[in-house]
């Protein structure tokens, strides 16, 4: 099987660590185990937790606990729709491997998570991309995509809130997605790993597993719970796909880590104090953002709706890639390219780290813009 190098996390693995200001960090700003445990009030009890854990695999699935508490993200779900997974790339991969096949016909939005129209064009299916422009607020033009459909459709995948943009499909744009999917008898598969930090309201949008009787949502502790360190997702999907999935998984993960099934436990049984505060930093952070943005003569975006990430677009002859390594290097600030997410003429910025970092970076961005 031969597949294409995964552009961002190529970016990402080579510069991520020479930067001074990670403006490319994707998740919220991330918590510290002390910080968990003290929103949990669980700081001085941990240990009479933990040590009395046999190091076995523990739950194959995931533990009843936790499968339980990603089911109350949802509103028609059970623990039986849900299995857990090592990161929501973990979940995409293993929906990828059990459902697609040579000759079968995926279609992908773009620009979105590279797993979305690599993985599947590596199994040998045909890949439409339906293409996410500017003009249409990044979202997806819905008879664009009729057209797309085919007899042997077998998944449409989209993601939302999307990244890298920060659009956001509300639930009647989703029902209509929903509509083209069922008239194919296609499944649609939503990557909804930032799911929970929208911009207004309790920060959650309608997740399509709990539109469709084919609707597959992957998502995890990384992006909107700000726990990437656990590598810990989930799919929740129809129990008999959760049951071919499991089949796939016991060749290649058997059970998530005892520790990051507690500790995720731990988190999602106290997600409004989490979601509270990062509410806090990604409506904050977008709002600095915009304002900076409004400011700078060289710059325009679409203002996200959701996530943690929007796409700029820079007035510059340069290509993305020579303008983030000569804004690297002179200054010391990271965006990732548009390229290395397949949409040059943009770079993607990740706004949801600490305000101190955005504001520090955006100033060194200014005086980089200010003699290009």
């Amino acid at each position: 099987m031969k597949i294409r190098e995964f552009g961002v996390e190529i970016w990402m693995n080579a510069y991520e660590n020479e930067c001074k200001y990670n403006l490319a960090e994707t998740c919220v700003e991330s918590l510290t185990i002390e910080q968990l445990l003290e929103m949990a009030g669980k700081k001085d009890s941990i240990l009479a937790e933990l040590l009395p854990l046999k190091m076995t695999y523990g739950a194959i699935e995931g533990s009843d606990r936790l499968r339980n508490n990603v089911a109350a993200l949802y509103s028609r779900q059970n623990k039986e729709n849900v299995v857990i997974t090592h990161g929501a790339i973990g979940a995409n991969a293993l929906v990828y491997e059990t459902l697609v096949e040579p000759g079968d016909h995926v279609i992908s939005v773009a620009p979105t998570y590279q797993q979305h129209y690599s993985i599947p064009e590596s199994y040998g299916a045909e890949v439409s991309i339906l293409r996410l422009r500017e003009e249409n607020a990044f979202l997806p033009d819905l008879e664009e995509l009729q057209a797309l459909v085919r007899s042997n459709t077998k998944v449409i995948a989209i993601n939302n809130p999307n990244n890298p943009t920060g659009a956001l499909m509300d639930q009647v744009r989703l029902e209509k997605i929903v509509a083209i999917a069922r008239s194919a008898g296609a499944y649609l598969l939503s990557d909804e790993v930032y799911r929970g930090v929208d911009q207004h309201g309790d920060g959650f949008t309608v997740s399509v597993a709990d539109l469709y009787e084919k609707g597959i949502s992957t998502a995890s502790m990384s992006k909107a719970f700000s726990l990437a360190g656990l590598r810990l997702g989930w799919i929740v999907a129809p129990t008999e796909l959760i049951h071919r999935v499991s089949i796939h998984r016991d060749y290649n993960t058997i059970s998530v880590g005892m520790l990051d099934d507690h500790f995720a436990s731990i988190a999602l049984e106290n997600k409004d104090k989490i979601l509270s505060r990062n509410h806090s930093i990604t409506r904050t952070n977008l709002a600095y953002l915009d304002q900076w943005v409004a400011k700078e003569p060289k710059v325009s975006y679409v203002k996200p709706k959701s996530g943690t990430t929007a796409l700029l677009k820079i007035d510059t002859d340069l290509s993305s890639r020579d303008l983030c390594i000569k804004l690297l290097e002179s200054k010391g600030v990271m965006f990732t390219p548009g390229s290395a997410l397949d949409i040059e003429g943009y770079v993607r910025i990740g706004y949801a780290n600490d305000l101190s970092v955005l504001k520090e970076g955006l100033d060194k961005v200014s005086q980089f813009l200010a003699n290009i």
